[in-house]
């Protein structure tokens, strides 16, 4: 069975902790790990492959968070579809099953769901494949333990049959759903054999199945890893596989799931889940509490302290504060709108930003100049690059960088530095066993990130 994980998603409503380039699936917020390392870590015991689906900038930290802990073997049989950009979930699992064999059962799932009890998980699992051997498209309902308003249920009849699909709904709606006992929250993950998928998606939306197949087969397919092109992925209808072949097809088997689920889609989902203290408080070293109670505190650079605070959720990430009342955290994704129209880049990117190489930390930035830590790591490289409004000076901190400006090529130790006119071609390199860090300080009119010509690149980002 090949479990294809689903990676895309910013997860808004988890911000300033999620943000577009750093969503809440790679945050490590549980036991030093992160969701997508959880659902790896789950799913590999019940699955031989694994079939990764998600964009080029998430590909990266994919690759650096399986490599903490996840075995040779299992990235040996690891492949990744990498989309261009977003056309919802129903194209993306539609070109993984094009590169599946007919017959070869799949586990669809989120890359950002909790799921707590894995020995009821792996019952649920060996009935799906029971249903999904037969031919059938199987997803799974969680049994709901409130009257929950921000999740699609499903109504079934004879416990494993669906009679309907149903949007989110009010208050009054969903606590009738709960007192009938036969709706279930829909969770987004589903089990079937990729060709049976594939006939039902010809069937019910043949758009979605054929534009989809012409991008499958324009894509280049190297290493195990597929790239769809841009204009082909543009041309593929978006919609998510409940709207484009689940709620069409009678096919369709659900299995009752009472497994300790999360989609973990809220501050108030996660307060649920975090571990805490005496006082009903998330723990957090940084976190002073003085006569306070059942708050969300989340900070890892600054103390925080509280007084005479109760139900709250505080969010400190260092270049953003967010303060709400417990109840009220769905909105947050309306501060993220807010942020999109001003054109801040708070919604995208953190302090610390993750690239292919290593990462750099925004020091402090104002206008005229940005100061960057940067840490490159062993045998990695930055890309023969120039700016066209920024000079840069780099002064080396641990480890021997080889830099190229121009046609020259030098070592630079720690306590030495180099210089980078505007418009000069340049590139970092380690070829060091030990992170090289630095310290970047760029001077000129303009200093976005954006500011990048790329000449030659290993992570193929021209």
């Amino acid at each position: 069975m090949t479990n294809i994980i689903l990676c895309g998603g910013s997860g808004t409503r988890l911000w300033p902790i999620s943000r577009t380039l750093m969503p809440k699936q790679f945050v490590k917020l549980f036991s030093d790990k992160s969701l997508f390392q959880l659902t790896l870590e789950r799913n590999s015991k019940l699955c031989n492959k694994n079939f990764i689906v998600s964009n080029s900038e998430q590909y990266f930290i994919a690759l650096d968070q399986m490599e903490e802990f996840i075995t040779h073997d299992l990235q040996h049989t690891t492949n990744y579809l990498l989309e261009p950009i977003g056309r919802n979930t129903a194209p993306a699992i539609a070109l993984a099953c094009m590169a599946l064999d007919f017959d070869e059962i799949v586990l669809v799932t989120p890359s950002d769901h909790l799921i707590k009890d894995e020995k009821e998980y792996e019952k649920v699992l060996k009935k799906a494949k029971e249903f999904a051997s037969e031919n059938k498209l199987v997803t799974f309902g969680i049994t709901p333990t409130f009257a929950e308003t921000g999740f699609g249920y499903i109504e079934t009849v004879n416990e494993f049959d669906v009679k309907a699909f149903h949007e989110k709904p009010n208050f009054e709606i969903a606590t009738s759903y709960l007192k009938a006992g036969n709706y279930y929250w829909n969770s987004g993950m589903f089990c079937f054999k990729a060709g049976v998928f594939l006939d039902e998606l010809k069937t019910y939306s043949p758009e979605i199945y054929e534009t989809s197949k012409i991008a499958f087969e324009n894509a280049t397919n190297t290493n195990n890893l597929i790239r769809i092109k841009h204009e082909d992925m543009a041309n593929i209808p978006e919609d998510s596989i409940d709207y484009a072949v689940m709620e069409k097809s009678n096919i369709v088997k659900v299995i009752p799931s009472n497994i300790s689920w999360s989609d973990v889609g809220s501050f108030d989902s996660l307060y649920e889940e975090l571990p805490k203290d005496e006082n009903n408080n998330t723990i957090n070293k940084n976190h002073i509490a003085i006569d306070s109670k059942n708050n969300l505190v989340y900070g890892v650079e600054r103390k925080i302290a509280t007084v005479d605070i109760e139900d709250l959720i505080i969010i400190d990430t260092g270049d953003a504060l967010l303060i709400s009342k417990k109840g009220s955290s769905q909105k947050v994704k309306k501060v993220v709108e807010k942020l999109k129209e001003s054109n801040s880049q708070l919604h995208n990117i953190h302090l610390t930003g993750y690239r292919p190489w290593g990462s750099y930390t925004v020091l402090e930035e104002l206008t005229g100049y940005k100061i960057k830590r940067i840490e490159v790591n062993p045998g990695k490289r930055l890309s023969l690059q120039k700016h066209f409004h920024r000079s840069e000076h780099w002064i080396v901190l641990t480890g021997t960088a080889t830099v190229t400006v121009g046609d020259e090529k030098r070592l630079v130790r720690p306590n030495e530095s180099t210089y980078i006119k505007a418009g000069e071609l340049h590139r970092l390199e380690n070829e060091g066993k030990i992170p090289v860090v630095l310290i970047e300080a760029q001077v000129g009119e303009y200093t976005g990130e954006d500011d990048i010509v790329r000449i030659e690149d290993d992570f193929d980002r021209i």
